[in-house]
């Protein structure tokens, strides 16, 4: 080897070491610089959060309450935060061909977040199974998500759902999911208090088989002994069958108080509403929030669920919030000339996190996002106030019952943590499948 090459290799190991001191200096996790290398380019002048919800379907009505939310929060702060142009996104997770959130649809917008080095927030999703689906590529970007709708409890809480749950979700070890509504466990459990309220002690369980669905059932069959209320029977449905009237027939001789369904509008909650009146079923109906859109009233029939379907929900529905959700409802109808439907809130909710946070960051670092959503904590906000737990829980807790009258849903009673509290609680207040 000649001098001069000798020189020249020494010079470039010499270099290529001290680039690597430096990588290693920054203290960032390997994970951490690794998102950030991907997260070169862009604009260098706009800042983007983008939602991801299912608008083709039956659930439109709901999540275009939750988008109007969403640009409600946008638009307080101007479309500007710092020097940056702020662009929100409105991306629909749903195919013509499902007519609901389709698996193919989620993960390609969860990658093309990914890839848009603009993008620091996904608001989404409305369904926790398109939600397992997002997580884990979100995560390896460390990309926050925000759900304003999603309760399956194996997202987040371990030992509460299957047994690689949710450590899947999470492969870089970090926690950058959140959401801002109360999770199956206490859904479920406020279920069963409700119908021993109401005096039921035998119930027929049913699920859609789905992850939501059969988790949230799953969580109501383990709280209803506590309750002293007896589970006749449990078995999961097909949630694309024409009708249900054999089944309601073969429950109907069992003579149960309740019918408790875990699913949602989308996972044919109508139809056995429907069913339960046609086949002369005596039993009320109780499903979870995933039917709490006016979609399921439409789908059941306003006479099939008058005084019979009875709803949970995380918080309060929009005519029942205080403070500053009062002014939130008050400014949505103003604007939008329509009542928000009861998940509007949490779409505004979500999207005012992630503008505080870059905010505070004033920057377009993801891990730094991702960080400071994690030490949120809002006082009398919009839902009361509140902070996120360690897995990215909310530490709202109320729950609340409702019913039908007249084809409107209509607020019945508190649940849970907040059912000895004043209707409308205004620091513990408010959350879907």
């Amino acid at each position: 080897m000649n001098r001069s090459r000798f020189l020249t290799l020494l010079c470039m190991t010499a270099l290529s070491a001290a680039c690597g001191k430096k990588a290693a200096d920054s203290g960032a996790p390997a994970g951490d610089k690794g998102a950030a290398a991907a997260q070169t380019g862009g604009d260098a002048s706009v800042i983007k959060i983008v939602s991801s919800l299912p608008r083709t379907g039956s659930a439109n009505a709901q999540t275009t309450t939750m988008v109007n939310g969403i640009k409600m929060a946008v638009d307080e702060v101007g479309g500007k935060i710092g020097n940056y142009t702020l662009v929100y996104e409105d991306w629909d997770d749903a195919s013509a061909k499902k007519g609901d959130w389709d698996p193919e649809v989620e993960a390609a917008n969860a990658d093309k977040a990914v890839k848009d080095p603009n993008v620091v927030a996904y608001i989404g999703t409305y369904n926790s199974g398109a939600a397992k689906i997002a997580m884990p590529i979100l995560n390896k970007a460390n990309l926050p998500m925000i759900s304003p709708a999603n309760t399956y409890t194996g997202l987040t809480k371990p030992g509460m759902g299957e047994p690689n749950e949710p450590g899947v979700y999470r492969p870089t070890g970090k926690i950058n999911y959140f959401r801002v509504v109360p999770a199956d466990d206490i859904q479920g459990t406020s279920a069963a208090e409700w119908i021993k309220k109401l005096g039921g002690k035998t119930v027929y369980v049913l699920d859609d088989r789905g992850l939501y669905g059969k988790g949230v059932a799953d969580v109501f069959v383990a709280s209803a002994p506590d309750f002293g209320i007896t589970v006749q029977g449990r078995e999961g449905i097909d949630p694309k069958a024409q009708e249900y009237r054999s089944l309601m027939t073969k429950i109907k001789a069992q003579n149960p108080d309740w019918i408790y369904y875990g699913g949602t509008t989308q996972t044919n909650a109508g139809q056995i509403a429907k069913d339960i009146v046609a086949v002369g079923l005596a039993a009320k109906l109780m499903v979870p929030d995933g039917c709490f859109e006016e979609a399921f009233i439409q789908a059941a029939g306003a006479e099939n669920v008058a005084g019979r379907a009875h709803v949970t929900f995380g918080g309060v529905p929009p005519e029942q919030l205080t403070g500053k959700g009062a002014d939130f409802v008050k400014k949505y109808t103003e604007k939008y000339k329509a009542e928000p439907q009861a998940y509007a809130v949490y779409g505004y909710v979500a999207a005012k996190v992630a503008l505080d946070a870059i905010a505070k960051v004033g920057s377009k670092d993801r891990a730094a996002l991702r960080d400071a959503i994690l030490a949120t904590e809002q006082k009398d906000g919009a839902l009361g106030t509140w902070k996120f737990d360690k897995n990215g829980d909310t530490t709202m807790t109320v729950m609340s019952g409702n019913i039908v009258e007249a084809g409107k849903f209509k607020f019945a009673t508190l649940l849970g943590a907040g059912a000895g509290a004043a209707p409308a609680p205004a620091a513990a207040t408010p959350a879907a499948p």
